[in-house]
């Protein structure tokens, strides 16, 4: 697992309109990567839709918001559109980006061989430096949304 303190490992992946994104381009920017287990799960719409309604703020603090998950990019393009999410979604189909920063949930909900990301939310600094990390083993649990901007006001 990715670290406080640590360079974020840098990736590529296809976001929601299948177009490729890396974290590198984001170098300057502060980066919140929040990691869910699946788009149109109840929980995982409860997380997303709240990091959409706070916006506002994270544009406020220059930050980008990131959703990732395991999710083929036209399944999270149809959950962003349902849900109106104003933020990028990132597809982590191999499980790769997900298994080096929070890890992931095996043979999830009793489905073998099945494994998605574990909920995780990582707040990068402007040099792409881990300034927040957040991993849940329990797929119900929400990250705090208000520590997260508590952390994005600290940075700079």
């Amino acid at each position: 697992m990715v670290k406080v303190g640590e360079q974020a490992p840098d990736f590529e992946l296809l976001d929601q309109d299948r177009k490729p994104k890396k974290l590198a381009e984001l170098k300057g920017k502060k980066v919140v990567l929040a990691f869910f287990p699946g788009a149109f799960t109840s929980v995982c719409t409860k997380e997303m839709c709240a990091f959409r309604d706070g916006m506002s703020r994270f544009n406020e603090l220059d930050a980008i918001v990131l959703g990732i998950s395991v999710n083929d990019p036209f399944t999270l393009k149809a959950f962003a559109e349902q849900n109106k999410l104003n933020f990028t979604l990132l597809s982590d189909y191999m499980r790769e980006v997900s298994r080096r920063y929070g890890g992931v949930h095996e043979d999830f909900i009793g489905m073998k061989g099945y494994s998605v990301a574990k909920r995780a939310v990582f707040v990068l600094d402007r040099q792409g430096i881990v300034r927040y990390a957040w991993v849940s083993d329990n797929p119900l649990e929400e990250p705090s949304y208000d520590e997260v901007k508590r952390v994005l006001e600290r940075i700079n």
